[in-house]
């Protein structure tokens, strides 16, 4: 069975990761490689993005295609256990533990 792509959900989540990392659309675009308004209709769902382009935002943005539609997966829980491990790399142990604890605790 082949599924659509939610370009809608797509364009919110890059959104969302791009405003949490400070950034505005002006610089994303000068990051990747294209104008403003192709970030803008992106977000806003008035174009598809491209594969090569959605590959430069997520490596800009530090995160991976596999997060950016995980909500699109049936099973998106490996999608979300890949980005954690993604943000504790460069962690030392002791930051870790205390993550760890926070984890435990919830």
């Amino acid at each position: 069975m082949q599924q659509e792509i939610n370009y809608a959900g797509l364009g919110l989540k890059i959104k969302e990761i791009r405003q949490s990392r400070g950034m505005t659309q002006d610089r994303l675009a000068e990051l990747v490689g294209c104008n403003t308004s192709h970030i803008s209709n992106i977000e806003n769902n008035h174009t598809k993005v491209s594969l090569n382009v959605l590959l430069a935002i997520a490596n800009v943005l530090d995160t991976s295609i596999d997060y950016l539609l995980s909500e699109q997966y049936e099973n998106s829980a490996l999608a979300l256990d890949n980005e954690i491990m993604r943000a504790l790399t460069g962690f030392d142990n002791e930051r870790k533990e205390k993550i760890l604890k926070i984890i435990e605790i919830l």
